[in-house]
């Protein structure tokens, strides 16, 4: 499907129509090499770990921020090959998370165990990610620290008063104006289909990207019959990879993929409820929870639901950082159910 929706624009823009297919099956490749590799690591050995894959996030997120850019910045740039700092932040925050909640698990409902750690992670990490900007990312991460914090033990009361403080942050940022870029990504949100004039550009990808849904309908019009895939959605290949499935699938083989990420999701998270450590529970849940986020904010931004910004499909959209990173965090999964004592009966 990746190359289906991105072989126009691959053509393009290099002159090459596999380009993004030749590289995307090279990173698939690699991601599926480290997949099996992990899934035969013993996952506690990531106990040891902890730290010194939170120092390698700080430094990534920073590295982008002082290494030369290309637009945002987001990437480092490894001669062709790019890394996404933001993929190493979220594995880092969930499995500190995890390392943490397990060790604590019973005092997880104090201030001091359960909320100042990961407010200091949400902090710093948010923090680097304002300066590149990544908002979508900032996104993803309170969310996924949110239920590393629930999964954990902390109460609900807690979730009160921390939306309460981000509320008052966020208004704070609006009204001084620090959120400009933000702002930017919220014009059009909800008028896409029909903008007022001075919007028409703002909204042209959300609504080339309902075009394609639509025209779609309940059966498609056919693999590799995609028109809007033909330059009218910029950057199809990346975060709107998904419009064109809904055209050439249809509303029935859209449907069936949603269905499969659900299924991906729930083993993994029943697998992991019956990991035998807390850890490996801990873990895997917030593994597998993070592709299912992914996939339902990736779903809301191409339908409108959400304003447009870059939260990629898991597995379908084209990124080499992504595809590998998200692949490994499967491997650890897989390794999680070597252990679990898991009844297929």
């Amino acid at each position: 499907m990746m190359f289906s929706a991105s072989y126009p624009s691959a053509y393009a823009n290099t002159g090459d129509s596999y380009n993004y297919l030749m590289k995307q099956s090279r990173y698939a490749a690699i991601g599926v090499f480290v997949m099996i590799g992990l899934s035969y690591f013993d996952y506690h050995h990531f106990h040891k770990l902890t730290y010194f894959v939170l120092i390698a996030a700080i430094f990534a997120l920073v590295a982008v921020l002082v290494l030369p850019a290309r637009g945002v910045r987001r990437w480092i740039y490894i001669g062709s090959f790019t890394i996404q700092a933001s993929e190493i932040a979220k594995f880092a925050a969930i499995l500190f998370l995890a390392h943490w909640g397990s060790i604590h698990f019973k005092k997880m409902d104090t201030f001091k165990y359960g909320v100042l750690p990961p407010l200091i992670i949400l902090v710093v990490f948010s923090g680097l990610l304002i300066l590149e900007p990544h908002y979508s990312g900032i996104v993803i991460m309170l969310l996924l620290i949110a239920l590393m914090m629930f999964i954990s033990g902390v109460k609900l009361r807690w979730f009160v008063i921390g939306g309460a403080v981000i509320a008052l942050g966020v208004l704070a940022l609006a009204v001084t104006d620090k959120l400009g870029y933000a702002m930017e990504r919220m014009h059009g949100w909800g008028l896409a289909l029909n903008p007022p004039d001075d919007l028409y550009w703002d909204t042209y990808q959300t609504r080339n990207s309902l075009y394609a849904i639509g025209s779609g309908g309940f059966w498609g019009l056919g693999f590799g019959q995609s028109r809007q895939k033909f330059l009218y959605i910029p950057e199809v290949q990346n975060d709107f990879v998904f419009s064109v499935v809904c055209e050439e699938l249809g509303f029935i083989g859209a449907a069936v993929i949603l269905c499969i990420f659900a299924l991906l999701v729930l083993r993994g998270i029943t697998i992991s409820m019956r990991a035998k450590d807390k850890f490996g529970s801990l873990l895997g849940i917030g593994l597998s929870a993070q592709i299912g986020l992914q996939v339902i904010l990736n779903i809301m931004v191409i339908t409108d639901w959400l304003p447009n910004t870059g939260i990629s499909l898991p597995f379908f959209s084209y990124g080499g950082s992504s595809l590998i990173t998200l692949l490994a965090q499967m491997g650890i999964v897989l390794s999680i159910s070597r252990t679990s004592v898991i009844n297929n009966n």
